[in-house]
Parts: C-alpha cells; sequence; structure tokens
C-alpha cells in the first residue's frame, strides 16, 4: 500500500509558527486579529483562505506578509509527534510507500522535513506550488496520482482535518483521521477509520489493508 502523510497537525505540531506569523502578517497591515491561540482551526486549510475568513480586504497581500516572517523561522517554530519518526520507520519496514501530501507548499515543506529528519522516510513529498496551483488537496492527490501512478484503490491518505479525507474521497482512496492533530470529531467520522496515537499508525494501515 501507499500511504499519503499530510503534514501541520498529522508528522508535526505546527501550532506555534503558524499562528503567530498569521498574527504578525494582520497586525503588519494594520487589520485587526484574534489572539493566536484561537487560531488553530486555520491549522490546516489553505492559508489564502483563511486570510479571507479573517476579512483581510486583500489575502494575497497578507500572505505576503505571513511568508516574510514564516519563511525566515516561523516554519522551525515546530515539533514533530513524539512516535511519529518510530510510526514512519515500521511503516517504511512494512513495506510502504510513504509520500508527503500537504497543504504548505512544497517548498516549505521540504524544508520542515530535512530539518526534522522526516524526509529520509518518503519518497515524493507533494505540495502546492506558491502561486496557489493544487491548493486544492483534491486536486494534489490528483496530481500525486498521476505522477506516482499508483492505484487510488491502494492507496490511504493519513491526515487530521476534513481537508485529508474530503480530498481522498474525491480522487477514490481511502482515509486515515489522526485525533492527535487539529480537526473535530465531526471532521474525523468523514474518514474511513480513526488512530488514536502515532503509536497505533502502522497497526490501522494494516488493518486497512486486510
Amino acid at each position: 500500500m501507499t500511504v499519503f502523510l499530510d503534514l501541520d497537525g498529522t508528522l508535526t505540531d505546527p501550532k506555534p509558527g503558524i499562528t503567530g506569523s498569521i498574527v504578525h502578517a494582520m497586525t503588519s497591515l494594520g487589520l485587526d486579529c484574534p489572539p493566536a491561540e484561537t487560531l488553530t482551526w486555520a491549522i490546516g486549510p489553505a492559508l489564502i483562505d483563511t486570510f479571507a475568513k479573517l476579512g483581510a480586504p486583500d489575502p494575497e497581500a497578507a500572505l505576503d506578509a505571513y511568508r516574510a516572517v514564516y519563511a525566515t523561522g516561523g516554519l522551525f517554530n515546530n515539533r514533530v509527534y513524539d512516535g511519529i519518526p518510530e510510526a514512519l520507520a515500521a511503516l517504511r519496514d512494512a513495506g510502504q510507500t510513504l509520500h508527503l501530501a500537504t497543504a504548505k507548499p512544497h517548498v516549505y515543506a521540504r524544508r520542515i522535513t530535512a530539518h526534522f529528519d522526516l524526509a529520509r522516510f518518503l519518497t515524493h513529498e507533494f505540495g502546492p506550488e506558491m502561486d496557489g496551483t493544487r491548493n486544492d488537496k483534491g486536486e494534489l492527490l490528483a496530481y500525486a496520482l498521476e505522477l506516482t501512478g499508483d492505484d487510488p484503490a491502494s492507496c490511504v491518505m493519513v491526515g487530521d482535518r476534513h481537508h485529508d479525507f474530503t480530498a481522498a474521497a474525491k480522487v477514490g482512496m481511502r482515509s486515515i483521521a489522526v485525533t492527535w492533530g487539529y480537526g473535530t470529531p465531526e471532521e474525523h467520522v468523514q474518514a474511513t477509520v480513526k488512530c488514536e496515537t502515532p503509536g497505533d499508525l502502522p497497526g490501522v494501515v494494516r488493518d486497512l489493508i486486510g
């Protein structure tokens, strides 16, 4: 089986870097912004949509302001969830092929996976372009399948938010909802199955294979 893995809220906890950079972007443009601790809902979706929801009159300008601070250090204000390296090693050793599939632009995602020594587990790392191409996760997975030639029936998408599960369904994949990220129970029920801890992930994937 091929396992596609979300990054934010699945492999790493990016809350300080993402929410802090959102607040910086909004305030640098003279815009009101909720406190960082209330912005966990913004972890996962495309940020251009986040800034629109926050009321930025020019979401592109807000995104540029975000990237100015995020790219210079915010992306490493992050941590790998306990047990993730071991889970990835177990999946790889069981013969699974692992790919990253994230809503974060791949130029940032690759820096993060390299910095935290996760890239060694990943065959491909898929994410949107900086100009927003493939911001839609369904389009991203379709592109990934076209590039790899994988049969979606033999693939699974692992993530924490509804975007991951709806994208998987759109391309004919099954999905696993991880409950340690930023999704809600209402989002988790959209996945094929749930996984409660990183240590459980290899077994959940194995059981899904049947």
